[in-house]
């Protein structure tokens, strides 16, 4: 099964985590490359944060979508880091995230090309085994 995520999706994902984080301080903003990137840019506007080349102390560290925890796993252990994610595909420990989705559910943003959509999910079950 294949969602949909959309601009005004997007836009509304912002503003649920500027709300959450609007009070807090932060040293940066740093998008995990690729996924975190669109993000990182909007609430570095939104909050009015500077976004970072690498994660550092007191950081706000965001990525599209967390699935295994490979990718923030190497991030975990940054002293006041905080964690946001537009979709988790498992329940949220040391993360926060706006959506929660099944294992088995491709998300497609509306950054990505929809002429590889097809190709990327398929590449993305046989990775998984998800058949």
């Amino acid at each position: 099964m294949t969602i949909y995520f959309t601009w005004n999706e997007f836009d509304k994902s912002v503003e649920h985590i500027a709300n959450r984080c609007k009070f807090l301080k932060f040293s940066g903003i740093y998008g995990v490359p690729r996924g975190g990137l669109c993000l990182a840019v909007a609430l570095s506007h939104k909050l009015k944060i500077n976004l970072i080349s690498e994660p550092i102390k007191n950081s706000l560290i965001v990525d599209d979508v967390y699935e295994t925890g490979i990718t923030l796993n190497n991030f975990k252990n940054i002293e006041g880091a905080m964690f946001f994610v537009l979709f988790s595909k498992v329940k949220p420990t040391w993360w926060s995230t706006v959506y929660m989705s099944e294992k088995k559910e491709w998300i497609a943003f509306p950054w990505e090309n929809k002429l590889n959509l097809q190709n990327d999910r398929i590449e993305y079950i046989k990775k998984r085994d998800l058949s």
